[in-house]
């Protein structure tokens, strides 16, 4: 759970172009971002960092333990001059409270649903206490398919649902939409109407433009180092986030990751040790998660077919960053060779997230002060419909290269105090 650093508000030049800058500066979500640790119990440790952006604020919970391998990891990291730090975990134990309760054991943890529910997600933290309040319905099997506006196409009235084959209205004099930035982007060009020939809310002509993913994915080392880790996800690396010695632009982050699964190591084995069993792979390996940021361009949509279905049409941009962070990742296993033997002669296995896994999909209905650039104004109204507000990711003018969830996260806060305080709820 990581917040957006300073820079990544502003306007940066990259390889690939420029960021755009955001109407606003961090100091806006600095508040939101401390209201949003407390939220989702994030565990971290505040300055290890030296990217990290200012805060008088403590994470609300210690950093989780390393294990023996990533424990000197680090340290060997931190002794040729990088600074490892632990990442900022959103999660809830039993033994954080109680030091002689049955703790949790974590081991597969990105990507997998949690039955304990130690993650602290958006069900566990919001969901599951917003389903406590009386007048406070989930309905599931739901397809929203149209958002619906008076004649007049200046307010939104209401919601058109799908619910087992039968269309239902929901009537509403406030409506967010928060369905990712494609679906938002998709719903909102489904919703065009005469008044909105071409999409609601899109006088600018901006709606589904702009798509961006983040450059996401794996490196593998295999090693002579035993690697026994049950939870490897422990410690990330921002030294390269905004360049290095010899990159003037950014480069990006990277990250321990979950171990992962079988099949994925021995495909990722099979033609560097075609000899080595799924257990012998697995212990000679270590999962690194790189991530870098995708910059907003017109070309980059989302659109719709003529049978309505989705149709996404990108093309990476900034890949240049990306790619040079991988080397930086290789160097650096280079250099730790030089002092632990068990790491000369790394061999690299991996695999890239293509347009396929949309991830960290954001910037769909971009955010701005001007109605002919952008969608939704700074408190993520749409400048077409005063009345429809935008509460996934896809306001992002830029999205940096951490994960987004927590801006995403601190963002929404933002904007419930501005709906609060401005419909007087």
């Amino acid at each position: 759970m990581f917040r957006f650093r300073e820079r990544d508000f502003k306007e940066v030049k990259h390889y690939g172009g420029k960021s755009t800058a955001w109407p606003f500066g961090y100091e806006t979500l600095e508040k939101y971002y401390d209201e949003s640790e407390k939220l989702f119990s994030v565990h971290g440790l505040r300055g290890s960092d030296p990217t990290e952006s200012p805060t008088s604020m403590e994470y609300p919970r210690p950093h989780l333990p390393f294990e023996p391998l990533t424990l000197e990891l680090s340290s060997q990291l931190k002794s040729i001059g990088l600074n490892p730090f632990p990442l900022p975990m959103a999660i809830r134990l039993p033994q954080d409270d109680n030091k002689n309760a049955s703790p949790v054991l974590l081991e597969n943890f990105d990507g997998f649903p949690d039955p304990t529910d130690s993650k602290a997600n958006g069900q566990t933290s919001c969901l599951n206490k917003a389903l406590a309040y009386f007048n406070v319905t989930l309905i599931t099997n739901a397809f929203v398919n149209r958002i619906l506006t008076n004649v007049e196409g200046n307010l939104a009235t209401g919601v058109e649902v799908v619910i087992e084959d039968e269309k239902v209205v929901f009537d509403a004099g406030l409506v967010f939409t928060a369905c990712g930035a494609i679906n938002s982007a998709a719903l909102f060009l489904r919703s065009a109407n005469e008044k909105h020939p071409n999409g609601l809310a899109n006088s600018s002509g901006l709606v589904g433009k702009n798509l961006m993913l983040h450059h996401n994915g794996c490196l593998v080392a295999f090693t002579k180092k035993n690697n026994d880790c049950k939870f490897q996800k422990s410690f990330g690396l921002a030294d390269f986030y905004n360049g290095a010695t010899d990159s003037e632009y950014p480069l990006g982050e990277i990250q321990l990751m979950g171990r992962n699964d079988p099949d994925t190591i021995l495909w990722m084995g099979s033609t560097l040790y075609p000899d080595k069993s799924y257990e012998e792979l697995r212990a000679s390996s270590i999962d690194f998660w790189l991530t870098a940021e995708d910059l907003p361009s017109t070309n980059n949509q989302v659109s719709l077919k003529e049978d309505g279905s989705i149709k996404v049409s990108y093309d990476r941009t900034n890949y240049t960053a990306y790619e040079r962070l991988k080397d930086k990742l290789k160097e650096t296993f280079v250099r730790l060779g030089e002092i632990d033997s068990d790491y000369k002669d790394v061999q690299w296995g991996g695999y890239d997230l293509d347009v396929s896994g949309v991830s960290h999909q954001n910037g769909t209905l971009k955010m701005g002060t001007d109605p002919s650039e952008s969608v939704v104004n700074i408190h993520c109204q749409t400048h077409d419909i005063p009345n429809l507000f935008v509460c996934d990711a896809s306001f992002f003018p830029s999205c940096g290269a951490f994960n987004p969830a927590l801006t995403l996260i601190a963002n929404s806060l933002r904007v419930g105090d501005y709906v609060v305080e401005h419909y007087k709820l």
